[in-house]
Formats: structure tokens, sequence, C-alpha cells
């Protein structure tokens, strides 16, 4: 019964986690894309980019964790299916496994092609879908910091790369 309750609050979390763009221009130091946005989202959604829920490799081997991957769509926040087998392991380990009462930090990104605030916004929102899930899970909100640094740190220039821009690093604290 707890499970689904859990499972039910987890769907209805998670269908209201995507983001409508904002309604400025991207700001002039960006370069138009070729593409319209509706394409782009598109072909970020059908191909199997990698996107990324990135769980350090400390995490991963202490938690038994071999593959942790998401993919967050463009101009997205919601979570698919992918990555929720990852994020329940990662869940139990920091409950009741190995790294039972350590802290977690979760840190947002974006990719480059939106305005700077927005994207630091868009990163935040990615980190905090992440954390509401594990929540779901179990895991104690107390527990999980929560930050963004929006494109910063991005480095893509087209499609694929563009999709390992959209994450969140998941580290121990």
């Amino acid at each position: 019964m707890k499970e689904n309750i859990i499972l039910c609050f987890t769907l209805v979390c998670f269908g209201c986690a995507e983001h409508t763009p904002p309604k400025t221009a991207p700001s002039a130091k960006r370069e138009p894309t070729s593409k319209p946005i509706s394409e782009m989202r598109q072909a970020d959604t059908k191909t199997p980019q990698r996107g990324v829920i990135n769980i350090s490799e400390d995490i991963r081997k202490a938690c038994g964790i071999s593959e942790a991957e998401a993919h967050f769509p463009f101009d997205s926040a919601k979570l698919g299916e992918v990555e929720r087998p990852a994020l329940g392991k990662l869940a139990k380990c920091f409950v009741s496994g190995p790294l039972a009462g350590r802290e977690m930090q979760l840190v947002g990104h974006a990719d480059p092609r939106g305005d700077s605030d927005y994207n630091m916004v868009l990163g935040g929102s990615r980190a905090d879908t992440v954390k509401t899930f594990l929540v779901a899970l179990g895991l104690s909100s107390g527990r999980i910091a929560t930050s963004s640094r929006g494109e910063l740190d991005a480095s893509g220039t087209d499609d694929r790369s563009w999709a390992e821009d959209r994450r969140v690093d998941v580290l121990a604290r």
C-alpha cells in the first residue's frame, strides 16, 4: 500500500515538473539555432543521447550502481523511466545501505541555448526534481542539498553534446 501511495505521489509530482520556456527572447550573446524549438525538443527526446543523472564514482561503487544515466529533454526538468532504477538504488543506499546517514549534494545543469537566468532556474528545477523523487523513496529531505550551475559548465555544440549538458550531478557530502 505504501509503495502505491509513493508511486502515485511520484507520478503526480513529475507530471507537473515540465517548465514553460521564458517569454523573453534569448540574450544577444546567444547564436540563434537553425531549428525551431519544437524540432529541437522532438530530436532531443527521440534519440538515446547521454543526458544525465551523473552519480559520482565513489557513490556508484558504494551503492552497487552500474548504470546511472538519465535524459532531461530540452527545456524540461522531467525524469523519464530509464533513471528510476538507479535512483531507487541510490535512495536505498543512503537510507539503509553503506551510505546511510551521509548527506547528498545535487547540482543541476542546463545546455547553453536559453537565457542565463532561465538556465540557472532550470538547473535548479532539475536538481529539485531528483530530490523530490529521492524523498518519495524515503530519503530525508534534510540530508539533500540542491544547487544549480545553469549553463556555466556547458560545453555542448550540437544536439548530442547539449544532452550531456542537461544533467544533475550527485555527490556525497
